[in-house]
């Protein structure tokens, strides 16, 4: 599919009243879904398997008292973010019966598990990316998460 075809897509998701769109074509797959503040978010999977994101132009930026409330939460913790790697759904144990990887005050060390982010029906297993004790967990199970969004405070 062509980058003008795509962009075509886009906008008209942006425009319209539909939040999910998705095309089955030869070349592949697109499937485009909106995000928060009405901007797209555009997955495209190629038949061998590979994964571009690429977020639309955004058309209108958001009010400034929406953006800096939630940066302000984010940078009043002290200590170290982990962030999460892509966008998904996260969840903080394997299944919902079992227990959770990580909990507020529990030891953990670099390259453990400390929760799972699902994307497109894949169970991602999110490593600690340094050892330490689990100060704060900022999301909450089963909560849509971006990419780059804070999951956890580690000290």
């Amino acid at each position: 599919m062509d980058m003008r075809k795509l962009k075509t897509l886009v906008d008209l998701v942006s425009e319209s009243n539909i939040s999910e769109l998705e095309i089955t074509e030869a070349e592949g797959k697109v499937r485009i879904v909106k995000a928060g503040y009405g901007v797209p978010t555009t997955m495209m999977m190629q038949p061998a398997g590979q994964m571009m994101m690429q977020p639309a132009p955004q058309q209108a930026a958001a009010p400034a008292g929406e953006v800096a409330a939630p940066v302000a939460e984010a940078a009043a913790p002290t200590g170290h973010v982990v962030k999460s790697p892509m966008v998904g759904t996260f969840y903080r144990s394997a299944s919902p019966g079992s227990k959770p990887f990580a909990e507020v005050g529990s030891a953990i060390k670099e390259g453990d598990p400390i929760c799972i982010v699902e994307a497109m029906k894949i169970m991602n297993e999110i490593e600690a990316d340094m050892s330490g004790t689990v100060s704060k967990i900022l999301v909450e199970n089963g909560q849509a998460v971006e990419y780059g969004q804070p999951l956890f405070i580690v000290e």
